[in-house]
């Protein structure tokens, strides 16, 4: 999971409120807003004229938007919004020592307009008729790493004194544009499954990688299935999902142990075996660099959770 870098508080002396205190960087083609809030509240609402890009930084909210249910709402997790969209926010665990803090970045929608238009022109997707999009139905996603590092440098432009900032921020919007979209198509993948396999390569490849997570995966033997060459498959993997086959491997491998963990009492080095991790050590380093912490610390929290 991808999480953003801590931004500098408010100086107390200079909050205009303590619910939702807003500090404003504005640029030709973007906005970044900068939210704190140090006391507990609720449905505190909030809108935008463009569409947003939402990260956490810190603490804790409860989102409601319309259409769905509240959700919780942590560090490591976006929340795109189309323009005009109407929030209510509760901030449950919000206090003077631990606030919460988030960023608002919206976007122009000429340019993200734009940006879809070069990728379906230069870049068009592994599926004939199938077009790039931004998908303003899948509104919550989690934060990869490739995500959280150009949501960081977005910021960091943002706030920054270069002169140039504003040629910066649209460059640095482009590739954010591309990130999220590809994320979002990760997320689609991640939850396909045999009812769900349609005409597309790549779903037949994922349901097959899911089925076998066991055995030893060859990227040749996947290329086949998509009916691509090695080096055609690689390379429209990478660019239709923003990650590698390999790397996709390795993340239904470890969300499958994330499963055994819990609901097994099975040793680490089993789980390991049975997700196709040959060498534990290998599988426990994944695994904290990816979650953060070890399997078996992991399997503890679950059952403190539980």
């Amino acid at each position: 999971m991808g999480y953003l870098k801590h931004i500098q508080l408010t100086p107390e002396k200079n909050l205009l409120t303590d619910v939702e205190n807003r500090r404003i960087y504005n640029l030709n083609n973007c906005e970044l807003n900068v939210f704190e809030t140090y006391r507990k509240s609720e449905k505190v609402a909030l809108s935008f004229h463009d569409v947003v890009i939402t990260s956490m930084v810190r603490g804790k909210k409860v989102m409601h938007l319309p259409g769905t249910q509240g959700f919780e709402y942590y560090p490591g997790e976006t929340v795109l919004a189309p323009a005009g969209t109407s929030m209510l926010i509760d901030f449950p665990e919000a206090k003077q020592k631990n606030p919460t803090q988030c960023i608002a970045l919206t976007l122009d929608r000429g340019s993200i307009s734009k940006t879809i238009e070069y990728l379906n022109e230069f870049y068009p997707k592994a599926v004939s008729g199938e077009l790039w999009g931004v998908n303003f139905s899948q509104l919550h996603l989690k934060n990869n790493s490739e995500l959280a590092e150009i949501i960081n440098k977005m910021v960091a432009v943002c706030t920054g004194q270069s002169v140039t900032k504003d040629a910066l921020a649209d460059l640095t919007m482009k590739e954010l544009i591309i990130r999220l979209v590809q994320l979002q198509q990760l997320e689609q993948l991640e939850g396909f499954s045999n009812k769900t396999l349609g005409n597309d390569p790549f779903h037949e490849v994922a349901v097959y990688i899911r089925n076998n997570l066991s055995d030893k995966l060859d990227i040749q033997q996947l290329s086949k299935k998509a009916c691509m060459s090695r080096a055609q498959f690689f390379r429209s993997f990478k660019r239709e999902f923003g990650i590698t086959p390999v790397q996709f491997i390795i993340k239904e491998r470890l969300k499958y142990s994330k499963q055994l963990l819990t609901n097994t009492n099975q040793t680490i080095q089993e789980v390991g075996l049975q997700t196709g991790f040959e060498d534990v050590n290998n599988f426990i380093k994944l695994f904290k660099k990816n979650e953060g912490l070890t399997p078996g610390a992991y399997r503890n929290k679950q059952v403190f959770i539980s």
